[in-house]
């Protein structure tokens, strides 16, 4: 079982409701919904009521002390290192120009005679 997805059943069964959790998460709702499948897939029985109001099943409800326990005994995330400032510059290459339009001349060509 991945962090990832104990932390948001536990956003869920906190919230007891998929959208605010998600929306608490940062995440897109329909991650959060593949997160919990995942998790239910794995433990071979549903945790939530998807009927309104959202519940827990009495398996969700014996799932979440573990789910916290694990939680707990996971090392912290590893910070994410910060990208330098700065960069290299882009040069200029002039005056850019509208692209070609079928059937006109080049604004600086003269159009050719037979």
């Amino acid at each position: 079982m991945k962090i990832a997805d104990l932390r948001r059943f536990i956003a869920v069964a906190e919230e007891l409701h998929f959208p605010r959790a998600a929306e608490r998460l940062g995440i897109p709702l329909a991650s959060l919904y593949t997160s919990i499948e995942k998790l239910e897939a794995e433990i071979g029985q549903p945790l939530f009521t998807r009927q309104a109001p959202t519940q827990l099943t009495p398996v969700g409800k014996a799932f979440l002390p573990e789910a916290e326990e694990r939680i707990a005994a996971a090392p912290p995330p590893a910070e994410k290192p910060q990208a330098r400032a700065g960069g290299k510059a882009k040069a200029s290459k002039g005056k850019g120009r509208a692209p070609i339009v079928k059937g006109q001349p080049k604004p600086y060509k003269k159009r050719q005679g037979r």
